[in-house]
């Protein structure tokens, strides 16, 4: 299960991203691939990549570093209802922050939650995540990261 990666989104895995779906009970918790793909084309600063399991696309995710002190955000991570359960949500995480704070030279990375997301919740805080008291402007859990 370790072999996890992640690949820029182009026109060889474009469709397969975009037939990741979440379960029908997780899908008001975060947007769709297609949302989030029109998001980074409208803010640059947002980076969306394919995330694989071997040779398998299994989810999608989107990072983007911002303003002057570089608030660095693991935005959006989605792994497909067929894959979940099996530990690549975490790894993903992992890996994820590794090269968000390498490529962005930060020591503290941000996601938010949709506070009913009691998965998500309990998954970001056995990281290490810790929630900062503050919310988003949609009302989504600010949660904080520091290496």
């Amino acid at each position: 299960m370790c072999n996890v990666n992640f690949r820029d989104i182009d026109h060889s895995n474009e469709c397969l991203v975009k037939n990741v779906k979440l379960k029908a009970d997780q899908e008001n918790f975060v947007e769709t691939v297609d949302e989030c793909l029109k998001e980074a084309d409208t803010y640059e600063g947002w980076h969306p990549v394919a995330i694989y399991h071997n040779e398998d696309v299994v989810g999608f995710a989107m990072y983007g570093s911002f303003g002057p002190n570089k608030d660095t955000w693991i935005d959006r991570i989605i792994i497909d209802e067929r894959y979940q359960g099996k530990g690549l949500g975490r790894i993903a995480m992992k890996k994820l922050i590794g090269i968000v704070s390498s490529k962005f030279e930060v020591k503290d990375i941000y996601l938010s939650i949709v506070e009913e997301n009691r998965i998500a919740y309990s998954l970001y805080k056995s990281m290490g995540f810790e929630f900062i008291n503050e919310r988003d402007p949609n009302g989504e859990l600010i949660f904080k990261y520091t290496i």
